[in-house]
């Protein structure tokens, strides 16, 4: 089949391993054959599902009470109080490290769970026959689209004389929230912008992040004036820190 050389490399392509020029070959393809749009999909996400599934088991906070009360339930000699009280000592504060790492460890996992909602909501919009449910390249039409569809209102920034093109909206589901999915292209790249509430979303993507690699999308996401932006493609670091600019400024001028 036409398609089969790429599709040996697939994986390798998903996981950032190519050489630049065939990343970028492979962004080009991928976008123009539904074929290997939909293999990716359904790869980025057998991907996601090993990787949580080996985390599922790390230990959690009650078991760390238990062996801690199992301990501390021995008898100890008397002549032993010191070194039991410095033991003691030390076991508080492995627990306590302990509890932050886990913490930290399940924030992480819920952010990754996050990120590989939106990647998949992104390549799966894109692939489809219609990525959106209103059509335009214009702001003012796109917006009042939305009322009474997602719980809160948005402001979109004026394109004329940017490389940007607004293509058009959806409402999207991300981490149990309903919002805004839009999509911008620049030159033969599209670019999703997710509009979420704050509320319901920062505690699953954590702190705001300039623009970092994610797999092989850049993403930036940032919450202001109560709502949560996250801005995904395969487009360059540049083209989503521009665009990311223009959404931030179009926010305090509303």
């Amino acid at each position: 089949m036409v398609c089969e050389s790429w599709k040996t490399k697939l994986d390798a392509y998903l996981d950032g391993e190519l050489p630049s020029e065939e990343m970028r070959a492979f962004d080009v393809h991928v976008h123009n054959c539904p074929s290997c749009s939909a293999d990716a999909l359904t790869r980025v996400q057998m991907k996601r599902t090993i990787q949580f599934a080996g985390k599922r088991f790390t230990p959690g906070a009650e078991f760390r009470r238990r062996i801690q009360q199992s301990i501390a339930a021995k008898p100890q000699r008397r002549r032993f109080g010191f070194a039991w009280m410095m033991a003691t000592s030390v076991i508080a504060i492995l627990a306590a490290v302990g509890l932050t790492a886990t913490y930290n460890e399940r924030q992480r996992m819920r952010t990754e769970r996050v990120s590989s909602e939106v990647a998949d909501l992104h390549v799966a919009t894109l692939a489809s026959s219609s990525p959106v449910d209103v059509i335009s390249t214009d702001r003012h039409t796109v917006k009042p689209w939305f009322q009474g569809k997602i719980p809160f209102s948005f402001n979109l920034p004026e394109l004329q004389g940017t490389d940007f093109t607004l293509l058009g909206g959806r409402v999207a589901y991300v981490g149990q929230s309903s919002g805004a999915h839009l999509i911008y292209q620049i030159r033969k790249h599209e670019i999703s912008v997710f509009i979420l509430p704050a509320a319901g979303s920062d505690s699953v993507f954590g702190a705001d992040s300039k623009v970092e690699r994610r797999q092989t999308f850049n993403v930036e996401d940032w919450t202001q004036g109560g709502l949560r932006y996250v801005v995904f493609g395969d487009s360059s670091a540049d083209d989503i820190q521009k665009l990311s600019a223009l959404l931030k400024a179009a926010v305090e001028q509303k």
